[in-house]
């Protein structure tokens, strides 16, 4: 059975990273195969991992709404595209989501993408989706049926509250979710009073905070992924330890 862990928070607080960092942990845990989801509209997962993409569920979506070849069904055409959309890593595999570009009605198409999502899940030990900023997903429910939701936030009011309001929301739309924690990125030391009082008026408990980092910031600068930073970097170092307690 899978485990699932779903990443969510404001823009800018440096969630994708921390899903890079989550996927190559678990690799290195033996958690394997990891399925990597990008569910962000501007997805950059994929930057962080060090891959490049190709096709797209969104391509599949635009396609299956313009017609499917005749002789094929809807959702063995939906199937075998997102198989095509698989990238292949080692120890895991990414999988983009992609934002719808036309307009119109894609219930049919997410419906079929959503069945076959829930098929090719079966097969991994282990899910990193990394979702869109702000809270559109949660309304939407496609964060539900997981582990762990993983809030992450940096040490600033707006911050914060978003992600007091992620978890609020999660637990008002009732969903399907094992336990909803918050860590805190780009933490410097000079910040823990204020963190301190902030976490107190926004009722958050965290589970851990990762120290603003300058040779991950350069590796972000150069557009290096972020993956191949070594364990004994700090910011590396501190997520390690807030995986560690979540799992």
């Amino acid at each position: 059975m899978s485990y699932s862990i779903a990443l969510a928070g404001k823009g800018g607080t440096g969630k994708t990273t921390m899903a890079g960092m989550l996927v190559k942990y678990l690799v290195e845990k033996g958690r394997t195969p990891v399925l990597a989801v990008d569910a962000d509209a501007n997805a950059n997962l994929n930057e962080v991992l060090g891959l490049k993409v190709g096709e797209t569920l969104g391509d599949a979506r635009e396609q299956m709404k313009t017609g499917v070849s005749s002789g094929m069904t809807k959702d063995v055409f939906m199937e075998m595209k997102l198989q095509q959309a698989v990238i292949e890593a080692d120890g895991f595999d990414l999988i983009v989501m992609g934002r719808p570009e036309g307009a119109g009605c894609y219930c049919a198409a997410n419906t079929l993408l959503t069945h076959s999502l829930e098929k090719l899940i079966e097969n991994y030990a282990s899910i990193v989706m990394d979702n869109e900023a702000g809270m559109e997903h949660m309304s939407r429910l496609t964060t539900n049926n997981v582990d762990v939701l993983l809030v992450v936030s940096d040490p600033t009011r707006r911050g914060l509250q978003a992600a007091s309001r992620i978890v609020e929301l999660a637990t008002r739309l009732s969903l399907n979710i094992g336990r909803k924690m918050v860590m805190v990125n780009r933490f410097r030391e000079e910040q823990a009073k204020a963190l301190k009082e902030a976490l107190a008026e926004y009722h958050l408990d965290i589970v851990g905070t990762v120290p603003e980092d300058a040779d991950l910031q350069k590796f972000d600068l150069e557009g290096r992924p972020t993956i191949e930073l070594g364990k004994e970097n700090r910011a590396v170092e501190a997520a390690c330890r807030i995986f560690d307690s979540i799992l």
